[in-house]
């Protein structure tokens, strides 16, 4: 029997068993029941099930009632923060070591499976794409341009020429010997206001000829097949400004030389190179791409038979350069490079703009830090991760892209006085200068300034430039480069060792430090007292936020963390 039918059969039975017992046994289990109800209630009143006493809050007489609310409200915030942070910081930990976990398992049942001889062989193979990749081999295929090329072509971007401009590249061109010359291309001119054009092409050209171009955008193939299988001719670029110009020099100077010439396509990443030679054949020939670093190696482009096009990788930047400089022209691989490098390249570049306009053009309020403005960006691009967390990482990393891409418009003014560099002097700027017409490059660059559309100067983002960018074009420099690579690869094994070996103790540390730091934060709140300067506690908030965000929250002046302790009666 279930349910009602046990019950009233047990209580049936309880009954029957009742009448056996004596009336002594009956009293005794009577007495236990009223001792152990007894021992119930006095629990029941040592814990108190009183209600709790409600908080009396401020009197309505009490001075300064407005702001004392409002100063608790701040520290209840500002707690709440500070442990949505420390979350954030959980969460952000734990995600890296469930990857790490992840990669590991796969490699091992990679290694299980293909065997010794297989693991072998791909060991092999990522050394062989290493070496390509690596900057050694950079230095290599760019020495090889320079060395075969008469005249060399060093890419400028006009946002930003003179933080484009290699000294070591030039020193290496102009000290070669030979009639090896150097130009100057001013791409893209339609992304900086027509004033400021005409400024950097007259202080250019006072040292090397320049060119001011354009290079053609939405480069296809010479043909595509579509659904119909009916092949359309899409070889035609869009508009390309400038490259009549840079034709007939070279050609000038291929007819002075009697010979074919090849011409060298050098310069930072991002600049333009590949694509200036796309508009020239007009078809896409190399390779372009938003990716830094996309061109590997030395490639070789027929334009007609008296010139060879030779496009080449990108200059590395060399690591004692400033922030600003490794930020835009360094070769940084935005997916695998780590968040640290990505932030810090942010910050050099909204340190160098202004603040105002860059407000204006991403349309966002006041920000007082970098992963402020991050943070914003991505909360209004709908960049945010599970629970609705901003994608700080990936938002840095578009924002990057789009700065050494052709998106955001913003302009550089040249230096107030010309200073030539060392390594040039009069004789090898007329040097330089010999076999080209230069009154029809005049000409030809007013006609090409004149028929291009330019954004405002409004519009534009004011940038102050770094200077010239210093760049490693020997490979015997780049050797330290590649055996910390070497020394790395050989150590992966000793390192995932050592990654094995988190434990719990690390979370729980964690947690205690987390701890810590919000009864500091209370205590400082508490102890607090009201200061009568206010800019000096400004200023200390101003030093705390540039030196780290969390720490930011804690080392607030007492002025701001004095708030009302409710627990403390008013006097």
């Amino acid at each position: 029997p279930r349910g009602p039918a046990l019950t009233a059969r047990c209580l049936a039975e309880l009954k029957k068993a009742s009448k056996r017992l004596t009336c002594h046994k009956r009293y005794k289990i009577q007495k236990k029941i009223r001792e152990h109800h007894r021992k119930v209630r006095k629990e029941a009143k040592k814990r108190g099930r009183k209600k709790p006493k409600k908080d009396p809050g401020v009197p309505s007489a009490a001075p300064f009632k407005e702001e004392l609310l409002r100063e608790a409200e701040q520290r209840k915030q500002r707690l709440e923060e500070l442990k949505q942070k420390q979350k954030l910081n959980r969460q952000k930990e734990h995600e890296k070591k469930r990857k790490l976990e992840a990669k590991k398992n796969a490699a091992k049942i990679k290694e299980k499976a293909e065997g010794k001889e297989s693991s072998g062989r791909s060991k092999a193979k990522t050394n062989k794409l290493l070496d390509k990749n690596s900057k050694k081999s950079f230095c290599r295929e760019l020495k090889k341009v320079i060395e075969a090329s008469d005249v060399v072509l060093e890419v400028l971007d006009a946002r930003d020429p003179m933080g484009c401009r290699c000294p070591q590249l030039e020193q290496a061109v102009t000290c070669s010997g030979g009639d090896k010359k150097l130009l100057l291309v001013l791409n893209k001119i339609d992304l900086v206001p027509k004033e400021n054009l005409e400024k950097w092409l007259n202080y250019l050209k006072k040292e090397f000829p320049t060119v001011a171009f354009k290079s053609a955008t939405l480069m296809k193939d010479k043909t595509m097949v579509t659904k119909r299988r009916a092949r359309v001719d899409l070889s035609r670029t869009t508009e390309c400004f400038g490259s009549k110009c840079l034709l007939k020099l070279l050609q000038e100077h291929g007819k002075t030389q009697n010979k074919a010439i090849q011409v060298g396509v050098v310069g930072f990443p991002n600049v333009g190179k590949s694509s200036i030679i796309n508009s020239l054949k007009g078809v896409r020939a190399c390779n372009v791409g938003l990716a830094r670093g996309v061109t590997k190696s030395m490639q070789i482009v027929h334009i007609d038979k008296q010139t060879k096009m030779l496009d080449s990788p990108s200059i590395i930047a060399d690591p004692s350069n400033n922030a600003l400089a490794l930020a835009l022209r360094s070769i940084i691989d935005t997916e695998e490079s780590g968040s640290a490098d990505v932030l810090e390249g942010v910050d050099a570049i909204l340190n160098h703009c202004s603040k105002q306009q860059v407000m204006m053009h991403y349309s966002i309020p006041d920000f007082r830090n970098t992963e402020e403005f991050l943070t914003l960006l991505a909360q209004k691009r709908g960049m945010l991760k599970k629970g609705g967390v901003p994608d700080i990482e990936n938002i840095a990393k578009l924002l990057l892209c789009d700065w050494t891409g052709a998106k955001i418009s913003y302009h550089s003014q040249p230096p107030g006085s010309q200073r030539l560099p060392p390594y040039l002097t009069e004789d090898k700027i007329a040097q330089m200068q010999e076999c080209f017409n230069l009154k029809n490059l005049e000409e030809e660059n007013n006609t090409t300034v004149q028929a291009l559309k330019y954004p405002s100067p409004a519009s534009s983002i004011i940038f102050q430039s770094a200077g010239m960018a210093n760049g490693t074009i020997e490979e015997s420099k780049v050797i330290e480069v590649a055996s910390e690579r070497e020394n790395l690869e050989t150590s992966k094994e000793e390192e995932e060792e050592e990654e094995e070996d988190f434990t719990e103790s690390d979370d729980d540390q964690d947690d205690i430090e987390e701890e810590k730091d919000v009864k500091e934060f209370t205590r400082k709140a508490k102890l607090g007292k009201r200061q009568t300067s206010p800019t000096n506690s400004e200023k200390q908030v101003a030093e705390n936020k540039h030196s780290n965000p969390l720490s930011s929250s804690l080392g607030k002046t007492a002025d701001e963390d004095d708030a009302y302790d409710f627990n403390t009666d008013y006097v």
